[in-house]
Parts: C-alpha cells; sequence; structure tokens
C-alpha cells in the first residue's frame, strides 16, 4: 500500500475477529426476495428450480472453500458452517460473511440460465449475511435444529395459504383463515379441502437441502506398471434429512464429526431467544459517516484469467462504474462512492438508519449486490467475451466521525491510485518492451514520482500526465441534479442522477463546489452538528 500523510485514517479500522474456540456460521437471506421471487414469477409455494438453484450456488461454495463443511438451507437462506479450527481468513466476521455471500449473488446471477433457460432474469438479486457465533456444539445444534423446524412450519403454512389462494380466496382472505392455526390444523385443512398428505409433499420442501462433505474412494493409476492406488477424497453431496440436528444423522456422516464434533445427545425444546442471542450484531457508532469499501478477491488472477488490458482495461474500470452507480440508485443514504482498479468506498450518510447501523447487514448488502450487478453487466461492457467464472469481493464497514477525517479518507484513496498507477504503467510498460517481471521489479525498487515520469518520458515517450484522467485520478461518484430545459428556456423538471466523473477529490475545490454530498459547507459546521 502507497505511503502518504493521510494513512492514519487506517486507525479508525476494526478487526473484528471471532476467537477461537468457537464455531462459526455464516448465514445468508434472500433480500427483499418475495418481491423478486414475484417479478420473476416464482411457481408458490415451491418454485423447484429456484431452490436447485440456490442449492447449486451452495455446493459450488463449499467446492471453493474447504473450511466449509456443511450448509443448510430453504427458500431463500442458506447456513454455511466452518470447520472448529478454520483460520479462514484469520476469523475476521466482515472478510468471512463478505466473502461467502458476494460468491453466493455472483453464483446466483452466473448459473440463472441453467435453472431457467428461457426466462431472462428481470430484477438484481442480492442477499444479507451475518455472523453466528456458537461456543459450543449444544448451540450449533440448537441453530440447526431452529432453522430446520422453521423450515417446516413456514413451508406448512404457505403450501396451506397458496392452496386456498389458487382455490379463490385473496390472500388477506387466506392469512385471516390460517391466524392462529396449529400444525394439526394446517394438515387437515390440507387433507380435508385439498386432499393433500403434507407428508408426501417432496423432502426438500418439507425438510430443506443439506449440502455437506464426505469422504468418498477414488482410485489413482499412477503408471501402467503400477497397481491402482484407492485414496480418500472429499465430495459434496446434497441430502434430504428429517432431522439434521440429530446424533444419527450427524454419525453417518464421520466428516461432520471429524471437521466440526459430535453432539452428546437430541435436542429436543429449543428456544429461539436462546440461539438469535448468539448472532453477531455489531451497531456501527452514530452519526458517522460510514464507509463500505469493497475490494476484489484474488483479482490479479481474475483479470489474467479474463486477459484484461494491462496496466489498466478500461472496460473493466467502466463496469465498476456502472455497478457502483446502481449501488447509489439502490441504497439512497449513499452519498458518495469512490474506486479505483478493484476496489469501490461506498460513504454512506452521517445518520443514516439503515438496518438499524448494524454493520454485517450493510456490508452483506452492499457488496451482494455490487457482485450480481458485475455479472449481470458483463456483457454490456464485454460483448464478445466470456466471463470465465462468477467474481467476488469482500468488503468491511469503517466509521469516520468528523469532516476533516472522511476527507482524508478519500483523499487517501486518490493519493492510492496515483501512486499505485503510476507503479504499474512503469511495471507493464517494461515488460511489454521484453523485461521480465522479476528485472521490472528490481528496475522500479526505491523510485520516485519524478524518477518514474522521467522514465516513462525518456524509455516510451509517455507523458504520465496526458494518460485517460480515469486511471491516474479514479473515479467518484455521487449525486447531481438534472434539469430538463424547454425551448423558452423555462426549466420542466429536475430529478437526481447518480453521476460519474474524474476530479481531484484531494484538494478542496471539489468538495466546495459540491458541498451538499457531505453536508457541510465548512469543518466549523461539522462542530455545530456534533455538539
Amino acid at each position: 500500500m502507497a505511503n502518504s500523510k493521510y494513512e492514519y485514517v487506517k486507525s479508525f479500522e476494526n478487526e473484528d475477529e471471532m476467537m477461537y474456540p468457537n464455531l462459526i456460521v455464516v448465514r445468508i437471506d434472500g433480500r427483499n426476495f418475495e418481491r423478486f421471487s414475484e417479478i420473476n414469477e416464482f411457481e408458490k409455494p415451491n418454485d423447484e428450480r429456484a431452490l436447485n438453484l440456490m442449492n447449486c450456488c451452495a455446493t459450488s461454495v463449499l467446492e471453493k472453500y474447504p473450511d466449509i463443511i456443511l450448509a443448510y438451507g430453504f427458500s431463500d437462506e442458506y447456513s454455511f458452517v466452518f470447520k472448529k479450527e478454520t483460520k479462514f481468513y484469520q476469523r475476521r466476521v466482515s472478510k468471512m460473511l463478505s466473502l461467502i455471500v458476494s460468491f453466493f449473488a455472483s453464483l446466483y446471477v452466473a448459473k440463472w440460465r441453467e435453472f431457467f433457460p428461457t426466462k431472462g432474469m428481470i430484477s438484481t438479486p442480492s442477499f444479507k449475511s451475518r455472523v453466528i457465533c456458537c461456543p459450543s456444539m449444544e448451540v450449533l445444534q440448537a441453530y440447526l435444529a431452529w432453522r430446520q423446524r422453521e423450515c417446516h412450519s413456514k413451508n406448512q403454512y404457505n403450501t396451506c395459504l397458496w392452496m386456498l389462494v389458487k382455490n379463490g380466496k385473496s390472500e388477506r382472505e387466506a392469512h385471516e383463515v390460517l391466524k392462529g392455526t396449529q400444525k394439526q390444523e394446517q394438515n387437515e385443512i390440507l387433507f380435508q379441502q385439498f386432499g393433500i398428505n403434507y407428508k408426501k409433499l417432496p423432502s426438500m420442501y418439507r425438510q430443506g437441502s443439506c449440502v455437506l462433505k464426505t469422504e468418498v474412494d477414488d482410485t489413482l493409476k499412477i503408471s501402467n506398471n503400477e497397481a491402482p492406488v484407492k485414496r480418500l477424497r472429499k465430495k459434496v453431496i446434497i441430502v434430504h434429512s428429517e432431522n439434521i440436528a440429530s446424533r444419527s444423522f450427524w454419525n453417518d456422516y464421520s466428516c461432520l464429526c471429524k471437521e466440526i464434533g459430535g453432539f452428546e445427545q437430541n435436542v429436543n425444546n429449543i428456544k429461539q431467544e436462546y440461539v438469535k442471542s448468539f448472532q453477531s450484531e455489531n451497531k456501527l457508532l452514530p452519526f458517522t459517516w460510514i464507509v463500505i469499501r469493497i475490494d476484489g478477491s484474488h483479482f490479479h488472477r481474475f483479470s489474467e484469467v479474463q486477459g484484461f488490458e494491462k496496466p489498466n482495461d478500461e472496460h473493466a474500470l467502466k463496469l465498476m462504474n456502472s455497478c457502483a452507480v446502481a449501488v447509489l440508485e439502490e441504497f439512497n443514504d449513499i452519498v458518495f462512492a469512490y474506486g479505483v482498479s478493484d476496489e469501490y468506498s461506498f460513504v454512506f450518510k452521517r445518520n443514516t438508519p439503515l438496518y438499524q447501523r448494524r454493520a454485517s447487514e450493510i456490508v452483506s448488502a452492499t457488496v451482494s449486490f455490487f457482485s450480481s450487478t458485475y455479472v449481470m453487466k458483463w456483457k454490456e461492457f464485454f460483448p464478445k467475451k466470456e466471463l470465465k467464472y462468477p467474481p467476488n469481493f469482500d468488503g468491511r464497514a469503517v466509521c469516520y466521525p468528523s469532516y476533516e477525517i472522511i476527507r482524508d479518507y478519500l483523499a487517501w484513496r486518490q493519493v492510492d491510485c496515483h501512486i499505485n498507477n503510476q507503479y504499474n504503467t512503469c511495471f507493464w510498460m517494461l515488460v511489454k518492451s521484453g523485461k521480465s517481471t522479476r528485472e521490472a521489479q528490481s528496475l522500479l525498487k526505491g523510485t520516485q514520482t519524478q524518477e518514474k515520469n522521467q522514465m516513462l518520458s525518456q524509455l516510451f515517450g509517455i507523458d504520465y500526465n496526458m494518460l485517460p484522467i480515469i486511471f491516474r485520478n479514479g473515479s467518484s461518484v455521487f449525486w447531481d441534479k438534472e434539469t430538463t430545459m424547454m425551448d423558452n428556456g423555462v426549466v420542466a423538471k429536475s430529478h437526481k442522477k447518480a453521476v460519474v466523473e474524474h476530479p481531484n477529490i484531494i484538494e478542496d475545490e471539489f468538495w466546495e463546489a459540491h458541498s451538499l454530498i457531505l453536508e457541510e459547507t465548512s469543518p466549523r459546521s461539522q462542530d455545530v452538528l456534533s455538539i
């Protein structure tokens, strides 16, 4: 990371590590999925293709991340259980939940056509995620039993509801009929009115889906002269069980006991409030600017696989900017965003009440919406290039308490943009001229700004200051007014629009011209607001 006088802002970052030996569960839930399912005309009460899509995404998550051993899901939610001794990204909560929800969201869009080949996706899906800290196997057992009980009760209710609606009731009338009914009464409604035996419905609807790793024999032939060798390898499978929190189910899969732990006895009475108390609820400080910063995960490899132009691919940068605009349009409390390369910082207004300022939900909603938008918009910017695999991003939330500090944070990111871009421009010009990557790094070691400018000018005839401003300054996204004028010069209408520009955000000029972005006219007004 480039050094600058603004680096002190890193001290506001919080390393939210989940201490060992707590077991870690990352749970994701569809964000506004009731509306999403209506727009995309999912079958009610269960759309088998939609559920299989969720299961496919969960399977891919387990295949990508070796430390995830088990996942349980139904409807629009999934819970991922990490092995007990995981050091996945050093157990930092924000990084764990953002990477999982980002990859899941990207997969959901990328795999849509496999399950809905004749139906285009309408609207952008996104998810929220949270971390559940389980201090013991008993808490994990209670959590899994609670989620499966929720699956059963919600599915039974919804099956009754939609059968009533399909037979002429309005949704309001159907809710009134079911108000206060218990399990047995709902079973009787289904059987007596519709001839449906609830227990005969597909197990995926009633029990949810369990995705887990199991060990299978794999026969390897080393050479023609040697006998085949049998080895154990892990395989991801999907199963449906009446009770995934029972000792018998757990003991059937040795990998679960080995990697996570075993259950001593079966669990019967589950208190929802007890289980929910283990959910991580990190609320961000009030009256501070919240910055959600997202960074591409392993984007060096992603850019190589996709054949991005070095040192800057303008199409890739414009795709990032388009995603940032979509994020501003989705979350009205974001007042400014700044991006460079594979990162973006989103600044939420000081008094945002979004998700009651819960860090996990704000981070996950932002990063998952950005991720799914990235995949959805890929073809707009790379019409002739196939997306080889879904990308993902990690995110974090940081609070900045004053006008000066949020300004310094944004200045830090732009200084970093300049230093890194200048270095990368020199580096890739050297490589393209025939130097190896090691030789290029050696030539640039210890060089300063002026020396790099001279190298570009003398060796390659490049005036750094004449390179596209998007490369040198990065991109700023903010709300601006767009007016429509009538022929007589009268304003017909005026509305807010998210715009992308490439200004210098280190100096005061931009902020004085756009004082409403941070709702300040001067640093002094910050002090007044803080009283």
